[in-house]
């Protein structure tokens, strides 16, 4: 389950970094309106059973490892493990619904030829960009802790 944990991050952190590094910038370099359409596109097509199962399905894993933790002994795979999840869990669960949804759902109801669009695009591409920075870092982070107990496992 380590083995599926890593590789799951792994995966999870790649797209969140391909996300922050070059996808939203492009859109950012888009005429506002543009850039809204696009990011409503995308918002709806990543919810498809590749993406959906990589990220629960990872997040799923750490529970699953959480679990089974509790009825081991103390060492450092343990630990290591633990912590992984808990950032996979916190760090990109949990970010993604406290965060980066509500800002998708308010984006999905803005109107690209409105004349507040302008603004509130540029107030999401901020704010969700530095959410997905987050998401990005803790399952990569995640990743490598998995990596490490197996090494130490």
């Amino acid at each position: 389950m380590t083995f599926v944990a890593l590789l799951g991050s792994g995966l999870v952190a790649g797209i969140f970094f391909a996300s922050s590094t070059f996808v939203l910038r492009a859109l950012g370099q888009l005429p506002e309106k543009s850039g809204v359409r696009a990011m409503q596109a995308i918002n709806i097509t990543v919810l498809n059973p590749w993406f959906l199962g990589a990220f629960f399905g990872t997040g799923v894993v750490c529970i699953a490892l959480v679990i089974v933790a509790l009825g081991q002994a103390i060492g450092v795979p343990l630990i290591l493990t633990l912590v992984g999840s808990g950032l996979y869990l916190i760090g990109c669960l949990l970010v993604t619904i406290a965060f980066n949804v509500p800002l998708n759902n308010r984006l999905a109801a803005v109107e690209a030829h409105e004349e507040d669009a302008a603004e509130f695009w540029t107030h999401y591409l901020a704010r969700w960009t530095r959410w997905n920075h987050v998401r990005t870092a803790a399952p990569l982070a995640a990743a490598a802790l998995f990596a490490l107990a197996l090494r130490w496992g």
